[in-house]
């Protein structure tokens, strides 16, 4: 039972997540020959305050 788990900055659509979610199990389960309901994929929507690159968060104004 593959479980995928996606972290990524909110902003995404529901449609946009509905499409992820539909891709992601449909391929998982074409590559690994398991059912499609066997998939489980989940989305963690997660805030610009709480994602840093570069020792910065992105939620801060850049520094060149």
């Amino acid at each position: 039972m593959p479980i995928i788990r996606v972290e990524m900055l909110e902003g995404r659509s529901a449609a946009q997540k509905q499409e992820l979610v539909e891709v992601l199990s449909r391929e998982t389960a074409r590559i690994t020959g398991c059912g499609l309901e066997a998939i489980t994929v989940v989305l963690e929507d997660v805030k610009r305050d709480n994602w840093g690159i570069g020792g910065r968060l992105l939620s801060q104004p850049r520094v060149d």
